[in-house]
């Protein structure tokens, strides 16, 4: 059911139909009461927010799919890629599936009802409110995926060649994870070793600086993830408003 003026029943003689002496503000509520489940204030409230998460949710999955996809390309380098040479939490790709395109359809969605409820006066379906409740939850699904495999990744480490012999491991240089296999005693003492101690990070002799590589890329993930889940709960809740609630917003 679209949503009428109520101001202008009013003034169009909506007062005929009621009862002699009722004034216009007497109108206007009746109207408000009968035609708009919620009130003004509240529509414009749900529609306002829709077209800021909107464009943000699209930023991030943005960020999020480019920052996976260049994970897969150390350096820029593109022969590591087609050796097999990378690890397997970047070949994972969390930002393209998880961080990425279901935060992508959310966002489309998200700001085509915002910017529709500001160019009309009619109200926005709550079926459409309803779709964005649940491409929301996909989203808020999908960055909470990426979040823990991005965590994952920049806790072991990136996939690289490395002098074996240091670590006690064996002879020769090879292609492995050394900062796990070089501290066996747990999730504490590889933090210690890798993340907390940069000297460590010469260890990895191939690619040329993939362990700050790694370390940047998946932190912009953890971030971004973290900032899409937020926006995500958001909308969620702005998405149930606007089931109850409709998504009128007067002119």
């Amino acid at each position: 059911m679209h949503c009428l003026s109520c101001s202008s029943l009013a003034h169009e003689g909506a007062e005929a139909a009621l009862p002699t002496g009722t004034t216009n503000n007497h109108v206007v509520q009746w109207c408000h009461s009968h035609f708009c489940f919620a009130k003004p204030e509240t529509d414009m409230c749900v529609g306002k927010c829709s077209r800021i998460v909107g464009p943000c949710l699209l930023a991030l999955g943005t960020l999020s799919m480019a920052a996976s996809i260049l994970l897969l390309f150390p350096g820029g380098a593109s022969k590591y890629l087609l050796e097999g040479h990378i690890s397997r939490h970047a070949v994972a790709v969390p930002g393209v599936w998880g961080g990425g395109i279901p935060v992508l359809l959310a966002a489309t969605h998200i700001s085509a009802l915002g910017w529709r409820c500001a160019g009309c006066s009619n109200c926005g379906t709550r079926w459409n409110a309803f779709i964005s409740t649940v491409l929301s939850k996909l989203a808020f699904l999908g960055a909470a995926a990426c979040f823990v495999l991005s965590g994952v990744g920049l806790t072991n480490g990136p996939l690289c060649f490395y002098n074996a012999s240091e670590h006690s491991l064996g002879h020769g240089a090879l292609w492995g994870y050394p900062f796990p296999d070089a501290a066996g005693q747990g999730p504490d003492a590889r933090a210690r070793t890798y993340l907390y101690d940069r000297h460590t990070w010469s260890v990895c002799l191939e690619p040329e600086g993939i362990v700050a590589w790694n370390v940047t890329l998946f932190s912009v993930l953890l971030l971004v993830s973290v900032a899409e889940m937020v926006l995500s709960f958001l909308q969620i809740l702005n998405g149930c408003l606007g089931c109850l609630c409709g998504l009128c917003e007067g002119k």
